[in-house]
């Protein structure tokens, strides 16, 4: 029995990353050898073993055979006469087909070391397009990657377009595409994402909501980038460098998909695009079944970006009306996660990535005065139920008009949305 270091752990160790976790490929043993020794079964569809003192995952050497269509569509042979390589041969990526034995050399059999070197994602064989599940993966590891320049070879592009055309996409459940978005969401560069999926036609099959932005213009004097699509993933960008928290940065990517559905007549103008947005998130997120946290933050986004952007010009009133909408008394974490997503939006143009955002500040002076007015001399007045609820809105309609504006910076209105 031999037992060898696979995938991103030597491939993060090779970037000089710390390895996030680590696998372990058992090869010339049976899954009652392993029993014997303590290890655990988990594995349902082939033998994976938890090590009974470290919890790390042993796998026994294996080959898959397509069998159907999607990415559960396969048969898995595991036995003591599968090899190290016929086991690496079946991976998606040559950086993730890499092991090392126990004195640390490295088996390398399909030049992932050099690829890497390269900046690379390159598949390991034709065997890639069986597996939909590896588009996505192809994507997110351009994500995590980017600031090493990695792109996708040329002739894994080509194999991923072919699959798209071929519908393996289709089979995708959603659980499984939202876990992908969502790890995607969670990198360092995560528009890195979504320009791969769009390479290779993927993006209008899973994402046509995000598709449909590229090509509908803006107004230059205040988008200098033009194109929707293309703000979009800047302000994913600009979130990334705000947030580490993905309900930020889904929220800021999908906060202007009511301009894809905007008449082309109409453009470059996008008024209403708000709540056309709120329909198509919601939809994006009934597909998918994304959790309510990201959904209701980018419900958020995209009904109230607008007034956020115009906040300073916006009377007390209306001030404490929007407050009261985002339930910012209440949820004062998800408030401030709807506020990065704005000042994300108004970064994420040509030439404003520095710009600061005042009206965020002013949004949270407002909710901290009004929050700050006690409840308890109203309530020993005697105002109780709608008399209370109403002293208590005119007490904080007074805290908010005792703000301070700021002066107004370049991010100024939103006036593509007017």
């Amino acid at each position: 029995m031999e037992i060898y270091l696979v995938g991103g752990a030597v491939r993060d160790r090779l970037l000089g990353q710390e390895a996030r976790e680590r696998d372990w490929v058992v090869v010339g043993a049976t899954p009652e050898e392993l029993k014997r020794r303590g290890f655990r079964p988990v594995g349902r569809d082939f033998p994976v073993f938890l090590h009974p003192d470290t919890g790390e995952e042993y796998a026994l050497a294996r080959t898959e055979r397509k069998t159907g269509p999607g990415y559960t569509g396969f048969s898995f042979h595991a036995a003591p006469d599968v090899t190290l390589e016929e086991d690496l041969r079946r991976r998606d990526l040559t950086i993730n087909a890499m092991a090392e034995d126990a004195a640390g050399n490295l088996i390398d059999p399909f030049d992932g070391r050099g690829d890497l070197d390269q900046g690379l994602l390159r598949h390991v064989s034709p065997a890639f397009a069986e597996d939909p599940v590896r588009i996505l993966r192809v994507a997110r590891f351009a994500a995590r990657f980017a600031r090493w320049g990695f792109r996708v070879a040329h002739g894994t592009n080509a194999l991923m377009r072919r699959m798209v055309a071929a519908g393996e996409v289709d089979a995708l459940v959603p659980e499984r595409v939202w876990k992908e978005l969502e790890r995607a969401l969670g990198e360092d560069r995560p528009a890195r994402f979504f320009e791969v999926l769009r390479g290779c036609g993927a993006l209008a099959v899973l994402f046509p909501e995000i598709d449909a932005l590229f090509g509908v213009p803006q107004p230059e004097r205040h988008h200098g980038e033009v194109d929707t699509g293309a703000h979009a993933l800047l302000v994913l960008e600009a979130a990334a460098r705000l947030s580490p928290d993905t309900a930020v940065r889904f929220a800021a990517l999908v906060h202007d998909l009511g301009k894809g559905a905007t008449p082309a007549a109409e453009w470059p103008a996008h008024h209403g695009h708000e709540e056309r947005g709120v329909a198509l998130v919601n939809a994006l997120c009934d597909r998918f079944r994304v959790p309510n946290a990201h959904r209701n933050l980018a419900v958020m986004a995209a009904r109230w970006h607008g007034r956020c952007h115009r906040a300073l010009e916006l009377r007390p009133a209306t001030v404490l009306e929007t407050l009261e909408a985002l339930d910012a008394f209440r949820r004062p974490e998800r408030f401030e996660g709807f506020l990065l997503a704005c000042a994300a939006d108004a970064r994420g143009r040509a030439g404003r990535a520095d710009d600061g955002y005042p009206q965020a500040d002013y949004l949270r002076a407002c909710r901290a005065a009004a929050a700050a007015v006690p409840v308890a001399p109203l309530a020993q007045r005697g105002l109780k139920g709608p008399r209370l609820g109403e002293a208590l809105r005119a007490a904080r309609l007074e805290a908010i008009r005792a703000v301070e504006r700021p002066a107004a910076g370049p991010a100024k209105g939103d006036a593509d949305a007017r």
